[in-house]
């Protein structure tokens, strides 16, 4: 007979793994001090999209294609062509093409950037290349050069579907 009460075994907790920023709440992010997001989203978008990070400490160099959202911390030479979002890290270097839906730069981006729906170029951000997207927020002091093309995107599918509609009732 025991004089104490007899306890059962403690379950270990699991690890828990940093959360997708897409994903977690403002509360849960900004008390995460020792997390490995420190950069501020600006995203408002919520997909339940996968993204892939190319770390810090890493250099490679290829081709990114496919769905899903890519984060680049360290370095990365080739094109990138997703259906998701691009973003290039405070310290990161890209060196090639880029397609996204959306493309946030704090980093370095040394290519150009084609139809991105919405690019947004931070403070510590530089772009050397072209640019083409429907809208581009630049913050004060970032840096660019090359040419930029925004706000066009709904207007060309305005005119579009317009001249095609001319087309149509020309030959009537």
């Amino acid at each position: 007979m025991a004089i104490w009460k007899e306890q059962p075994p403690t379950k270990k907790e699991p690890m828990l793994m940093p959360q997708d920023p897409a994903t977690r709440s403002d509360d849960a992010f900004s008390s995460s001090s020792s997390s490995n997001y420190d950069t501020p989203r600006r995203t408002t978008q919520r997909n339940d999209a996968k993204e892939t990070l190319i770390a810090a400490d890493l250099t490679i160099e290829g081709k990114i294609e496919g769905a899903g959202h890519v984060r680049v911390a360290g370095r990365f030479k080739g094109d990138v062509n997703v259906e998701g979002n691009l973003t290039i890290e405070q310290g990161a270097k890209v060196t090639g093409g880029v397609r996204a839906s959306t493309v946030t730069i704090a980093g370095e981006l040394e290519g150009n950037v084609d139809a991105a729906s919405r690019v947004e170029l931070l403070d510590s951000g530089v772009l050397n290349g072209d640019l083409k997207a429907g809208s581009l927020t630049v913050a004060a002091g970032s840096r660019m050069r090359g040419q930029a093309e925004f706000g066009w995107e709904e207007k060309q599918q305005r005119t579009a579907s317009s001249t095609s509609r001319t087309e149509v009732g020309a030959g009537t």
